[in-house]
């Protein structure tokens, strides 16, 4: 090249001229473009050379003033209709001889400027240009009006994406769900950081994100990480501070299916035909049902009476939700979807529709309603001594709490003397149990209920009232499994095996109470599932099933759909390979349930616990987790909650001590605690 040559070069992608000033080296050049910056160049770095005249850095601006009333695009496609016929290549002097009808220094580059940003109508071939086909073109236009159309729409979602950072109500539209709906799932992955152990700081490389996801995140300058994710799903509003990730993580359905609602419905207003015609009216029978005051689902109630040899009979009524659907049909086969009923501190998912579940299903005071009825004569140590099973009518009589009975009982009320008797079979049945080897084991459990942004968490108390229901279900289940032993039919039998407990003497090394109740609770196998009778050794029964929340366990239902076809004379609707088949697959179901309650209720203890960092909170020493690095697990005694903490000193098991929180982080699962001295605690209290 000769100096003064004005040759083009890219800078970073942009398109710059310079004059060629002197050589670099044996094969570079110094070039100088107009803002008197100098570059040096390899040949391959210039891009086009504009021939036939000298030039100065000072020319530059004029030279592209000459241009600038030449760079239309469209003239292009002029010039390519021309040449797409014969398949010809141009040269960008050509082009200008084409275009301009003149091939001077500016209509040149101003030919080469529009030929080489084309993307359409012409491809470069060696230093000319070639015409794509009508096809290409065709195609090449499609193409670009989708990424345009891609690019509106970013734009569009940009600028929703602004009003609802401002906090403006937004209208999201279909494609916004769809990338709002692959950043939950991203996001969802800090679940892994509790349920995998996985490393929250390294969770990002460990999951990278999926391209649709990489690009949103990337278009809205957010990190590219689940963390980045749950941020910007929070900022947005789409999602609470407290998201449940466990949840969303999981594979339990949260909504019912529109099929599904609408049969419910169907059901309603056209209640199908009842397959039991011959039910046992016991509407002359004082039905108490005995609740949580919240509870919506009610099903099961307690009746009792004297029969005419003067024998008593205590009464377990249970809501027969089999009444409103068959084995295999839509509800059926949502229900076992979902194993059970999700109970979380900021409500519940329901095993039915809750048109059903809380309406027709449940049994409700002052109505007419379907039920398995549970009739049992027990002897005066408490053993079953006669039963008999049928279904039935009843018509409840009281909605109770658990608080109302416990007053009943406490104040002997006269006009409700079936309360009375109901309790002192339960209490005979319990001993009768224990006589039996049933192992007791009382912990205090956490109840934690979350409305709005409070979270409040109560100790459930053990009260009478919450035996007493406890013994009937328990009596219930042991009838059911008796009949079904009986009679040979498959039922989800539940059994515990005998649990190796430390000798008396190591127990009573043990403080009374709470760490030992813990040490024998370390020992309690884990209970099983069969399609033939166990012993459960827990409840000290040879043989034990769940018939009593059918509304709300999906378990509890096939054992309704086994005993109430038998009672009608019918073939069992599940044979015993069938019903083995179905209890694996709701097994597992419920067992992610109880997995997702649990993990629920801890974020949800370690967010109550974040939040009060100045209590001072008595604990009691459980157990060691790991003894050789003072790591124990701990009971908030006010609060039911067992939780780990590390000491500083040696420590007793059921020592008594008192402590406070320094760091709470729900969402990594961490909890520290510092021990606060009797001074300290005081200082505080003043």
């Amino acid at each position: 090249m000769e100096k003064g040559t004005l040759v083009e070069f890219r800078v970073q992608g942009d398109r710059r001229l310079g004059v060629v000033e002197r050589p670099d080296g044996k094969t570079r050049w110094f070039v100088v473009d107009e803002r008197s910056q100098s570059h040096s160049l390899a040949p391959r770095q210039v891009t086009y050379t504009v021939n036939k005249e000298t030039y100065k850095p000072s020319d530059i601006p004029k030279f592209l003033e000459q241009v600038k009333p030449y760079l239309d695009p469209s003239s292009l496609e002029v010039a390519w209709e021309l040449l797409v016929e014969g398949g010809e290549t141009i040269t960008p002097e050509e082009m200008a001889n084409l275009l301009f009808s003149q091939s001077d220094a500016p209509h040149c580059y101003a030919a080469h400027c529009l030929l080489s940003d084309d993307k359409l109508y012409f491809k470069q071939k060696g230093e000319a240009y070639e015409a794509r086909t009508v096809a290409q073109v065709a195609e090449r236009k499609h193409q670009m009006e989708v990424e345009a159309l891609k690019a509106k729409g970013q734009q569009e979602f940009l600028a929703r994406v602004e009003q609802a950072l401002k906090g403006e109500a937004v209208e999201w539209q279909r494609h916004d769900r769809q990338r709002l709906e692959g950043i939950e799932k991203y996001a969802a992955l800090l679940a892994d950081t509790v349920r995998m152990g996985v490393n929250y700081d390294t969770l990002g490389r460990a999951y990278p994100p999926s391209a649709p996801v990489l690009e949103t995140m990337t278009l809205l300058g957010r990190p590219t990480t689940p963390q980045g994710a749950f941020q910007l799903l929070v900022d947005l509003g789409w999602w609470s501070p407290h998201e449940n990730l466990f949840l969303r993580r999981s594979s339990i359905p949260v909504q019912f299916p529109q099929k599904v609602l609408e049969v419910a419905q169907q059901h309603l207003d056209l209640p199908p035909t009842d397959s039991d015609a011959n039910r046992l009216d016991l509407t002359h029978l004082k039905v108490y049902t005995i609740d949580d005051e919240t509870t919506t689902e009610i099903d099961d109630g307690l009746s009792w009476e004297v029969l005419a040899d003067g024998r008593e009979r205590v009464w377990v009524h249970i809501a027969d939700p089999t009444r409103w659907l068959v084995p295999e049909d839509e509800l059926d086969l949502e229900a076992r979807k979902r194993g059970s009923t999700v109970y979380l501190p900021t409500g519940m998912i329901p095993m039915f529709p809750e048109i059903l579940a809380t309406g027709p299903m449940s049994l409700v005071q002052g109505r007419i309603c379907c039920a398995l009825s549970f009739g049992v004569v027990l002897g005066k140590t408490g053993a079953v001594e006669d039963y008999s099973i049928h279904t039935s009518l009843i018509k409840p009589t009281y909605r109770l709490t658990y608080e109302d009975v416990d007053e009943m009982l406490e104040l002997g009320v006269q006009a409700e003397p079936e309360i009375a008797a109901i309790a002192t079979w339960a209490t005979r049945r319990k001993t009768w149990r224990y006589a039996q080897g049933a192992i007791s084991i009382t912990m205090p459990e956490a109840a934690i209920k979350v409305k709005g942004d409070e979270i409040n968490i109560d100790i459930l108390d053990d009260s009478h009232s919450r035996q007493l229901v406890a013994e009937m279900m328990i009596l219930a289940g042991e009838v059911a499994a008796r009949y079904g032993q009986t009679h040979n039919i498959p039922l989800p039998f539940r059994g515990q095996p005998q649990p190796e407990l430390p000798p008396d003497q190591e127990l009573l090394q043990l403080p009374a109470g709470f760490v030992r109740a813990c040490a024998m609770r370390r020992c309690m196998p884990k209970s099983e599932m069969s399609i033939t009778p166990l012993r459960h050794a827990g409840l000290g029964l040879d043989t034990y099933t769940q018939a009593t929340s059918p509304i709300r366990r999906y378990s509890d239902l096939l054992t309704h759909f086994q005993l109430k076809a038998h009672l009608r004379g019918e073939v069992l609707p599940f044979s015993a390979e069938q019903l083995k088949e179905v209890m694996m697959t709701v097994t597992s179901i419920t067992q992610e349930v109880t997995m997702v309650e649990r993990q629920t209720n801890r974020y949800y203890a370690l967010e109550y616990l974040r939040r009060h960092p100045e209590q001072i909170w008595p604990v009691t020493v459980l157990m060691w987790l790991r003894e050789d690095s003072n790591l124990a697990l701990i009971l908030l005694e006010d609060l039911g909650l067992q939780l780990p903490m590390s000491f500083k000193r040696s420590v007793n098991l059921g020592e008594q001590i008192l402590v406070k929180v320094i760091h709470a982080d729900p969402q990594k699962d961490l909890i520290q605690f510092q021990e606060i001295i009797y001074q300290e605690a005081q200082s505080a209290a003043n």
